[in-house]
């Protein structure tokens, strides 16, 4: 299991993120505040508060194809 802080700037990259999620054959998630929501459908996404920071959780042994591909989403304090 993998897990990752994310932050999405727009629309955009919230399609573009759910896109990626969709070409991985294991599950994602993307929660916030207690709600966990499947990453791979876009209607579920968009029900989160997205002006905040989510947090990812990719169920996988090796997330590094999937962390090269998501890094400008990933969450800098």
């Amino acid at each position: 299991m993998f897990e990752k802080t994310l932050i999405f700037k727009d629309f955009d990259s919230i399609r573009e993120f759910v896109k990626i999620a969709n070409g991985k054959p294991y599950d994602i998630e993307l929660s916030y505040a207690g709600k966990a929501v499947n990453a791979k459908k876009t209607e579920e996404v968009f029900t989160l508060d997205l002006t905040k920071p989510l947090v990812c959780v990719a169920h996988c042994d090796n997330p590094g194809e999937f962390l090269m591909q998501i890094r400008k989403f990933v969450y800098r304090k």
